[in-house]
């Protein structure tokens, strides 16, 4: 070359030599997307390399650490951390020195591993070569169905609300109505997290009659954060304060108390004005006279109750006196009192010591025994 000296002309040769090299090198990285959860692996390669490797080493930019910094190096007395960045015992050495195969695991990634992770080659005389692999991170959503407890009424309210929390993209949520199709709408909103997830909120909307307590619903909630989609099923419930209150006698001398209440009713048996006798038992709804006495008789409460209100309903029980001993015996005296008196009449009469002076008149001799002990029922609502 004219005009160039030959210490210059050397110079110029080996960076051109080293330039044609560094074109010809490549490194071969790539994107890594990965769920929470799971395992990262980073891929990085070296190609069209001739020169020394002195080391590999990689740098990361993370969530948890903005700043970028040296965490691990490969050197050819084997894999390091640097300075104990990152070792927690998550990041292992999948590569190859030797095949200039400098490829990461991670483990257990979380949000918080979000970030660049940088691979880097050390050539001698060419110098570093590097590339960058950004890690995205997918959150699957934690779902929660929640009954809003709408109370029976004619004005439209939230009947249940499915969430879908903490997600990464954003879910997405849709409603499987059935035979609501028409007669309940859905309400939607999200709202983006300080740590870049996004939480959905879904409500069921409706007005909460008879006719939708008990439909079965369903919630389906999907991401790209999950392998399929989840259906959460839901029977809508419309509660109420106890409606009717009924009393059923289901043997002799035992009741129970039947309420239709959302949720079921408690009852309570009580007895108006008088203490309670020792011969009734209360068992749970169930009453149970176990002797018919007339210490039994008077006014019977059951009240059905629930946080929403109550109800009662009144059994009157009335037991008659049984026979009385006295009595038949007393009856029995007179009976033989009026055969002997009849007796003796007769005995006169034949002997002419007497006679009649008119028409007989037939004398009753039969009565009838009292009934024995009867209950009696008198039922009537009351309400609060």
């Amino acid at each position: 070359m004219h005009g160039v000296s030959p210490a210059a002309s050397v110079f110029l040769s080996v960076f051109m030599l080293i330039q044609s090299t560094v074109e010809a090198l490549q490194v071969i990285g790539g994107n890594v997307t990965v769920v929470q959860g799971g395992t990262a692996n980073f891929p990085c390669q070296l190609i069209g390399a001739t020169e020394t490797l002195s080391q590999i080493s990689w740098q990361k930019k993370t969530r948890e650490k903005p700043q970028n910094n040296n965490f691990f190096t490969i050197l050819k007395t084997g894999p390091q951390f640097v300075n104990g960045n990152g070792d927690d015992g998550r990041f292992k050495f999948i590569g190859d020195l030797k095949a200039k195969n400098g490829s990461l695991q991670l483990f257990r990634v979380t949000l918080m591993d979000e970030g660049t992770y940088t691979c880097i080659f050390t050539l001698f005389p060419s110098g570093i070569h590097k590339t960058e692999i950004p890690l995205n991170v997918l959150v699957p959503p934690v779902t929660i169905l929640k009954d809003d407890h709408p109370i029976l009424g004619n004005e439209e309210v939230s009947l249940v609300t499915c969430t879908a929390a903490g997600s990464k993209p954003p879910a997405a949520i849709s409603w499987l109505t059935g035979a609501l199709t028409g007669k309940v709408r859905e309400s939607t909103t999200s709202t983006l997290n300080a740590n870049s997830t996004t939480t959905t909120i879904s409500s069921l909307l409706g007005v909460p009659t008879r006719e939708l307590d008990g439909q079965l619903v369903k919630c389906v909630v999907t991401s790209a954060a999950m392998t399929m989609e989840e259906t959460l099923p839901f029977t809508i419930q419309v509660y109420f304060s106890p409606m009717e209150v009924t009393i059923l006698e289901t043997s002799e001398g035992s009741f129970i108390c039947e309420a239709e209440a959302n949720p079921p009713a408690n009852i309570t048996w009580s007895r108006i004005d008088l203490p309670w006798p020792q011969s009734a038992v209360r068992e749970d709804a169930v009453l149970r006279l176990k002797e018919m006495t007339p210490d039994l008789n008077g006014l019977y409460q059951c009240e059905a109750s629930n946080q929403h209100g109550s109800k009662q309903q009144q059994l009157r029980v009335y037991v008659a006196s049984g026979n009385c001993t006295a009595c038949w015996v007393l009856f029995s005296l007179l009976f033989i009192l009026i055969v002997a008196a009849v007796a003796a009449a007769g005995y006169l009469y034949k002997s002419g010591r007497i006679q009649w002076s008119g028409d007989r008149q037939p004398v009753p001799t039969n009565s009838s025994p009292p009934e024995e002990g009867q209950v009696l029922q008198d039922s009537s609502l009351m309400g609060r």
